[in-house]
């Protein structure tokens, strides 16, 4: 599959990256099933831990728009190394859009492709708390 204007989506969702305090910028695209893309930006809190990653924006705003099958996210930052989403991304990721491709990108355009299952090997999913609701204490 070829996520050329995918990973683009998500370099351009990253010039609107709110990042006073990281000057980490981070951009994301999310594809749905049928085609349409839905970007998003990481904005950043002095309050660090309000902070949203662009992952996360891109799939909030998607699914807060009726939307619930995916195909892929695109990432992409300032670095000049594949940037992988963080770890609360990933479950989120997981969560919402099931084992879908991750597109990491580079500056330089090039970009690599990975399941979210390979990034997130032994997620926590809603049978986790099944199994643990029918345990006896």
């Amino acid at each position: 599959m070829n996520y050329t204007r995918l990973a683009a989506r998500a370099g351009e969702a990253k010039e609107h990256s709110y990042s006073p305090y990281s000057r980490f910028r981070v951009g994301a695209a999310l594809l749905t099933t049928d085609g349409q893309i839905y970007s998003g930006c990481n904005v950043e809190n002095s309050s660090y831990g309000l902070t949203v990653c662009a992952e996360r924006t891109a799939l909030f705003k998607a699914v807060s728009e009726g939307e619930h099958s995916f195909k892929a996210i695109a990432i992409a930052s300032d670095e000049d190394t594949f940037t992988p989403p963080c770890g609360a991304c990933r479950q989120v990721i997981y969560e919402l859009a099931g084992n879908i491709d991750v597109v990491l990108t580079k500056t330089d355009g090039t970009y690599q492709t990975k399941k979210i299952l390979s990034l997130l090997p032994h997620p926590f999913d809603g049978q986790s708390l099944k199994k643990n609701r029918r345990k006896k204490r």
